[in-house]
């Protein structure tokens, strides 16, 4: 391998690892709010606090890493180039790893609730299902409007 070779090889290295670190930078900072905000929302007590978020954090980063693996893959599939000409063995098998993955979250979900069960009042888990709503809310809405002054 030549010299240029290389050093293409590490500056695309480079550049990878430090997109990786800021994307991991950004989804820190956004967990951080989202722990702030949940806590402020659901009023959890210390004690349901130190329960809830041990099941929780495993759920959200076990959902993270399924949207953001699978789903970023579907997401390229799905582009109208491919998609015009993909062959209709290759839409079902497509669409069978979609409804797959969609199972997937859904009991993903499915267990989060079932687990929290044992840790927190049933009105708080539905006061979760709210809140991670209108957090994702928020969150969408500063985005538009961070965008939007660009």
């Amino acid at each position: 391998m030549n010299f240029k070779k290389i050093l293409f090889l590490l500056l695309t290295l480079s550049f990878y690892s430090y997109a990786q670190q800021g994307m991991s930078e950004k989804r820190d900072q956004i967990k951080d709010l989202k722990v702030a905000f949940f806590n402020s929302e659901l009023n959890l007590s210390s004690t349901e606090s130190d329960k809830f978020w041990p099941i929780y954090n495993t759920f959200d980063d076990k959902q993270f890493e399924i949207r953001h693996q699978k789903i970023k893959t579907y997401r390229n599939l799905m582009k109208d180039q491919i998609l015009n000409k993909m062959k209709e063995k290759e839409a079902s098998d497509l669409l069978s790893q979609i409804e797959s993955t969609d199972e997937e979250l859904y009991q993903l979900r499915k267990n989060l609730i079932n687990n929290l069960k044992r840790v927190l009042p049933k009105i708080k888990i539905i006061k979760l299902k709210k809140a991670e709503e209108d957090f994702n809310r928020k969150l969408l809405q500063q985005y538009k409007e961070k965008n939007s002054k660009n």
